[in-house]
């Protein structure tokens, strides 16, 4: 090797009986196991030094040196602005899943709704925000039970070029209020779905009328507006998941093309009814596998409508795009109160829903202001201050710390603490084997893995192997 070369620094993982190498920038490629030892002992051959110099692996000038450090910031979350606002205008509930997330309140309760001042704070907020672009998504309890505190924040949006509002909601009720705001080009409806009419009834409502009615309101706003401004999130038990054939059907049958599977969260009710949430790792990583084969057998055999699991899109682009995906689970660092904050039903401002959740179980008060004092407190710096896997010694010699974020809120939520060996929390064993099944499948040669990952990235091109290997 040249002494004007640096040695080249990866990272490296065994997945079955090859090895997969990647650098601080995210650059990989996959290896024998002779490579791996010739690696190792620092004896790369002259061939080992082409292959990397040809594809920019190697330091071997300035030019070199610059870009991978531009590489590298590219995956560095970099926010500056807000462009990112949940408002939860009530607390109260027309439902009680024993899933929920949120301490919700009974929807006859008092005292759980906006007041005066809290809205005339929130609409001072849109009115005054002067960006291009904002997001808006309304949180609960079930927002749809304050049509008029929805309508008054949109109406104070009207100036912002670029708004969009997702609304939240079980679809329980629908009267001309609530219809009137769907109408509206800028809304779109987010709603809940288990699976089978048995599935969800189980899981939410524990009556069949409700489901019934449920069922309905998802199918004539699905005909009225278009699964296009519609989506639908599932809660799966992994103690006790669902059919995948039948619950890919629940969603395909509707026209949606995209499915978030997300476990129960050991946040809000689920901690006391559902307390093995808080580590049900090996359970839920072999049905998620099992369920992305399910859906790559699916668009084979169906190519007429492709279906995609939407996390494991967004790890995806995050292997192959950095820069593109800003995924709030998965930035880094993962900074909070910056773009985005969320408004709960009494003015407190908390970083995440999350932390929202924790505060309203009681657990832990994770505000980081209030709409009276704003947000800009040793609180939010507290948290910000360790907001990144950079320097975690765990993550520092992890392949996919360039893939990978921090989620300090969820470490809290299980263990009370931010310290826990990263390679012992529930979020590092839930993306290492994510990236791991990613991997796995981007070097198969099945014509059908291929063919499913190249449709989920956008690419043209049916079975040629994504990642390169020497």
């Amino acid at each position: 090797m040249s002494p004007l070369v640096e040695y080249p620094k990866f990272r490296s993982r065994r997945i079955s009986d090859r090895y997969i190498f990647a650098n601080k920038e995210g650059r990989f490629f996959r290896s024998s196991t002779d490579f791996f030892h010739r690696y190792e002992t620092q004896k790369l051959s002259d061939q080992d030094l082409k292959f990397l110099d040809d594809r920019h692996l190697l330091w071997s000038s300035k030019l070199a040196i610059n870009a991978s450090k531009f590489a590298q910031a590219r995956r560095n979350t970099a926010v500056f602005e807000m462009s990112y606002l949940i408002l939860v205008p009530t607390l109260r509930c027309n439902l009680a899943c024993s899933y929920c997330q949120v301490s919700r309140a009974a929807e006859s309760a008092t005292g759980f709704d906006w007041s005066d001042q809290t809205l005339g704070q929130i609409i001072d907020l849109i009115t005054n925000f002067s960006g291009a672009s904002l997001k808006i998504e309304f949180q609960g309890g079930e927002p749809t039970l304050r049509p008029d505190l929805i309508s008054a924040v949109l109406d104070a949006g009207r100036h912002i070029p670029n708004l969009t509002t997702v609304i939240c909601t079980n679809l329980q009720q629908l009267n001309d209020k609530i219809l009137t705001i769907f109408d509206r080009d800028e809304v779109q409806i987010s709603t809940s779905l288990d699976g089978s009419s048995a599935t969800h009834q189980l899981q939410r409502t524990q009556d069949k009328n409700t489901t019934s009615q449920f069922q309905r309101n998802l199918d004539f706003v699905l005909k009225r507006y278009g699964a296009e401004k519609v989506s639908a999130l599932p809660t799966i038990n992994p103690i006790a998941p669902p059919d995948i054939e039948q619950f890919i059907d629940a969603f395909v049958e509707r026209g949606f093309n995209s499915i978030y599977l997300r476990p129960i969260n050991y946040q809000g009710f689920a901690r006391k009814r559902h307390p093995e949430s808080i580590d049900h790792s090996e359970r839920w990583h072999e049905y998620y596998a099992h369920f992305i084969s399910h859906l790559i057998a699916r668009n084979w055999s169906h190519p007429d409508q492709i279906v995609e699991e939407v996390y494991f899109s967004l790890c995806l682009s995050r292997i192959f795009r950095p820069g593109m995906d800003r995924h709030v689970d998965l930035r880094n660092p993962n900074p909070v109160g910056v773009d985005y904050i969320v408004v709960d039903y009494d003015g407190q401002i908390y970083p995440t829903d999350e932390a929202r959740m924790l505060s309203r179980s009681g657990i832990m008060d994770l505000s980081i202001g209030d709409m009276t004092k704003g947000w800009d407190s040793p609180e939010r710096a507290a948290l910000n201050a360790v907001s990144t896997n950079e320097n975690d010694p765990d993550c520092q010699t992890c392949i996919y710390q360039p893939y990978c974020g921090r989620d300090i809120i969820d470490d809290i939520s299980r263990y009370g603490r931010i310290d826990v060996p990263r390679h012992e929390t529930n979020f590092c064993k839930r993306h290492m084997s994510i990236f791991d099944l990613a991997f796995s499948l981007i070097y198969s040669d099945d014509e059908a893995t291929q063919y499913s990952l190249h449709r989920w990235l956008g690419l043209s091109g049916d079975s040629a192997v994504l990642g390169e290997t020497i």
